[in-house]
């Protein structure tokens, strides 16, 4: 078959003007080079098409059903002079953002089922049309993973001019001013710029460039050192100036370095939406102006990031500074901040952090790890600072045009069904699954409630004095064995009790027979998470390779007695923490595997840990499948922790809200 009989058959209604139709003879060819050798070459990715392209693509697309110019418009709530003009926006966007050009077409799934063809750069529609359709590429209709519960409706009529607005430019990579610049040039307001740069040898080019914008009334440059990020030259240089104008803008330059080529993604994501869609940024300025109380602004999180992107992680203790500093207490794993570091705020709504007199010796030296750092944290806690001080904070949804303040865009990704999961983990030849939270629940969800009951039996026998006092006793002893051993490895229940009995006086069988009853106690307790467990037994019985994995001080022999409660078939293999010695938040489980596990790829893990079994693993180069847990998904639906602070072990609470935490939770996502 021949490339003029391709086109025939796949493009029709274009084969008549197949000779003045360049794109479509590239399109033929390669079609044509496909069905011959079964390969594929991505062409060259490029962030500009020329006029010409574009009209080509836009007639392609058309004929294939794959762009609608009112269906567009709607969903961009803005009105184009022309169908080129609207086919230029998604093709531009479309690159970096999770916008769509018809109902026809997923941009979002596409990328995330061809991750390839992310990597490379190229467009997704344009891929699909020239070639992911010929190759089988997964592709699907267009479906918003979220709506906002309030959409909120802004003009972008009007000429902004009440506000003193600053923006804050931090420039890493020179290319980057090139950019500002254009984001700058016919800007809906006059602006100051702040510029901190890592060279001295950029100071000419942002002076020239930014200077001789109509828009910009004067530059401040600043050369900086290595340290604090983007948030320390900010803070450092500028946050007193800051507190003069009325709104800011921060923004630093962003590259991720993988797959073998600079991606610009994220940045480009923020960018546009923070700064170059004048459409867009006319809208911000308007709210700002109709709600005082409108803090922050930010685009909803960088839909290409995993789904815990808005989860503390790593950072909950290099929170503290600040906490303590703005008398913020967290109640949530999981928040809304801008990821990336990039915002715009009213100065009154982060007061305290820019009034500080900075240093950069207040700011952790580099190399700082992809996270769990000051820096990652503060970037956490700017949003609850705003909050703290009676702000909201406005987000932007690109797939849908529209503004909220919902935050619940947070956990939008954790909307999925028992056979979406079975589908989703399908395609590996190994999967493994986490243990408590993940295949079972504990029916008060409260870990330490067994080791109250078991102080309330020992204080009833006379053995100790207060169930409480003992829960603490025996968690120390863990800790103490813990310190024994360098806090290398790991502990069984059976060593926490020898040192508790030895604390307490008692011989080593009273010590390892209380070790049993707490096991009891809590095996009494041991549910079923039944689709996990389903989930789990289909994937035995079809003859996946199945592991079950935890960080845990029960045996082996222990946990298998749990998981048998539960229903788990057998047929999987087993590895825990206090006989194996390795444990997944350690990041020692994952070091093992890799080396255990030949085709890396074809491996997934499945948990609820954010840190322990999703981040740390995806360090590792590995696959992770994150789940809710049942307090995470309790939050979700908005209701606050009842077990949170003095009330973690308060048996009342637990007794009453423990059986409605864990039976909600039971299912590990939202939409069931």
């Amino acid at each position: 078959m021949n490339y003029r009989s391709i086109i025939n058959n796949k493009f029709p209604r274009v084969a008549a003007t197949i000779k003045q139709n360049e794109i479509l003879l590239r399109v033929a060819k390669k079609l044509e080079h496909i069905i011959q050798t079964g390969s594929y070459k991505p062409l060259k990715a490029k962030k500009s098409y020329t006029k010409a392209e574009l009209n080509n693509m836009l007639h392609l697309a058309k004929s294939h059903g794959l762009f609608d110019l009112q269906w567009y418009s709607n969903h961009q709530r803005r009105t184009f002079s022309c169908e080129l003009e609207a086919f230029e926006d998604f093709a531009k966007k479309s690159l970096f953002s999770n916008v769509n050009p018809s109902p026809a077409f997923d941009t979002e799934t596409y990328f995330k089922a061809n991750v390839d063809v992310y990597h490379s750069g190229e467009n997704p529609l344009f891929h699909y049309l020239t070639s992911g359709a010929a190759e089988g590429r997964f592709s699907v209709p267009a479906a918003p993973k979220w709506r906002p519960n309030k959409p909120i409706e802004i003009s972008a009529d009007g000429d902004i001019t009440e506000f003193k607005i600053a923006i804050c430019l931090h420039v890493f990579y020179q290319d980057f001013v090139d950019y500002y610049k254009q984001c700058l040039t016919n800007f809906p307001s006059n602006v100051d710029v702040f510029v901190s740069v890592s060279d001295e040898t950029f100071i000419d080019s942002v002076q020239q460039q930014l200077s001789a914008l109509e828009t910009v009334n004067k530059v401040t440059v600043k050369v900086v050192p290595n340290r604090g990020r983007n948030f320390g030259p900010m803070l450092v240089e500028f946050s007193q100036a800051l507190l003069e104008y009325d709104l800011f803008c921060h923004l630093h330059s962003k590259k991720s370095l993988y797959s073998g080529r600079e991606q610009t993604q994220w940045a480009d994501y923020l960018g546009e939406y923070l700064l170059n869609d004048k459409h867009v940024i006319k809208q911000v300025l308007n709210q700002f102006s109709a709600d005082p109380k409108c803090g922050m602004y930010y685009p909803t999180s960088f839909w290409m990031m995993p789904n815990w992107v808005n989860h503390w992680l790593k950072n909950k203790p290099f929170a503290k500074k600040w906490l303590d500093q703005w008398d913020i207490s967290i109640d949530s794993d999981f928040l809304t901040y801008p990821a990336g570091g990039m915002f715009w705020a009213r100065p009154e709504a982060l007061k305290q952090m820019l009034e500080v007199n900075y240093q950069y010796e207040d700011f952790p030296e580099e190399p700082l790890p992809n996270d769990g750092s000051e820096l990652h944290a503060l970037e956490r806690c700017v949003g609850l600072l705003a909050e703290k001080n009676g702000y909201k904070q406005l987000f932007y949804y690109p797939p849908l045009g529209q503004f909220t303040y919902d935050q619940s865009y947070i956990l939008a990704n954790y909307v999925n069904s028992a056979e979406g999961i079975r589908n989703q983990l399908q395609p590996f030849e190994t999967i493994s699954f986490d243990v408590f939270d993940t295949l079972v629940l504990r029916r008060f969800f409260v870990p330490d409630y067994a080791k109250l009951l078991l102080g309330k039996r020992l204080v009833s026998d006379g053995v100790v004095k207060d169930a409480h006092e003992f829960v603490a006793a025996r968690n120390q002893a863990e800790f103490e064995v813990r310190k024994q051993k360098n806090f290398v490895g790991d502990v069984t229940i059976f060593e926490t009790y020898q040192q508790l009995g030895a604390t307490l006086g008692w011989n080593d069988d009273f010590a390892n027979e209380n070790a049993q009853l707490e096991f009891a106690y809590d095996l009494d307790m041991i549910e079923p998470k039944n689709e996990m467990v389903d989930i789990i037994n289909h994937f035995i019985v079809t003859g996946k390779e199945v592991m079950v994995i935890s960080d845990t001080y029960y045996t082996e022999h222990q946990v298998t007695m749990m998981l048998k409660k539960a229903g788990v078939a057998n047929g999987y293999r087993l590895i825990v923490s206090s006989e194996s010695g390795l444990r997944k938040d350690s990041g020692t489980m994952w070091a093992w595997l890799k080396e255990e596990i030949a085709q890396p790829a074809t491996f997934i893990h499945v948990g609820d840990n954010a840190v322990a079994d999703s981040q740390i693993p995806g360090d590792f180069g590995f696959n992770n499948f994150h789940i809710l847990n049942p307090l995470d998904k309790w939050h979700a639906a908005g209701w606050d922790n009842p077990f949170a602070g003095n009330k973690s072990l308060d048996e009342q609470e637990i007794l009453k809200w423990g059986p409605l935490v864990s039976q909600f939770g039971r299912f590990p996502f939202l939409g069931e």
